[in-house]
């Protein structure tokens, strides 16, 4: 029940649309949010509402739910696009040989692409109608002025808030752009977030072997062609605690150039 990031992003690639809550109110809003995209007709592809085990699948917290009566208004009534018809027969889960296989993976990449579109829209009309607005696929948090700009998913955020808040007082430009959304990647919208900080600092809870963690790979991607320094912090694997220390340690090597490496290992275990 302890948790990261590895589960949901070694299936990355899978088709699936991947969004990240930061709190239980969230990771109950997004639940709506993802029907209301996946089941568009022009998406149709599966969709992961990611939360962290524990810290919010175990513990309480005040979450404000919708009635019935809401999802109702919010969510148009389910219509499948293929369903079992003998006047209308078709396939479904069939083999695909290279003559055809190329052209499926081409058609749920564009629906995943396009897929951002719709949450956009989705996002800002539960806006509207509940106060909660899910349009943007990043949060940015006190980026205006940031030297330092660090990156994270989840639940790790609010921790990472409330150490920026005290950087702040200390008089360190620090900020946060939070994914909501791995899945489609929000580049354009990351690439104008962090275009103009001086080092990119972010806390993956994840690892992909041999390489970096999956979202510093994805940032550095964005801010290709810029002169944007990205380091990546392997950080809590298993569940393992983040205080507010550790992110302004993390900070503190950022300042230096020191990074991309795994934050906080036992050495003694490692003899």
């Amino acid at each position: 029940i302890w948790n990261d990031q590895q589960d949901s992003i070694s299936l990355r690639d899978s088709g699936w649309l991947q969004f990240y809550a930061e709190d239980n109110q969230e990771a109950a809003d997004l639940h709506y949010l993802a029907y209301k995209v996946a089941e568009d007709k022009n998406v149709l592809l599966p969709a992961f509402v990611c939360f962290d085990g524990f810290i919010l699948s175990h513990t309480y917290e005040p979450v404000d739910m919708l009635t019935q009566e809401q999802v109702d208004n919010y969510l148009p009534r389910y219509s499948p696009v293929q369903r079992l018809d003998s006047e209308n027969p078709l396939s479904f889960g069939l083999f695909a040989s290279p003559d055809y296989y190329m052209e499926f993976r081409y058609q749920i990449d564009q629906a995943m692409k396009g897929a951002a579109k719709n949450i956009a829209s989705a996002g800002s009309e539960f806006g509207e109608m509940f106060g909660r607005d899910y349009g943007d696929m990043i949060e940015s948090y006190r980026l205006e002025d940031a030297d330092c700009a660090l990156v994270a998913m989840g639940s790790i955020c609010g921790t990472v808030k409330d150490a920026i808040d005290e950087m702040r007082k200390d008089g360190k430009k620090v900020g946060l752009m939070r994914l909501r959304t791995f899945r489609p990647f929000p580049g354009k919208e990351v690439r104008s977030a962090l275009s103009n900080v001086s080092r990119v600092a972010i806390l993956d809870k994840n690892i992909s072997l041999g390489a970096k963690g999956a979202v510093a790979l994805e940032v550095k991607d964005a801010l290709y062609g810029t002169q944007v320094p990205v380091l990546d912090y392997i950080i809590a694997l298993g569940g393992r605690d983040v205080r507010k220390k550790d992110i302004r340690a993390v900070v503190e090597m950022a300042e230096k150039g020191k990074g991309d490496l795994f934050y906080g290992l036992r050495q003694e275990l490692l003899a």
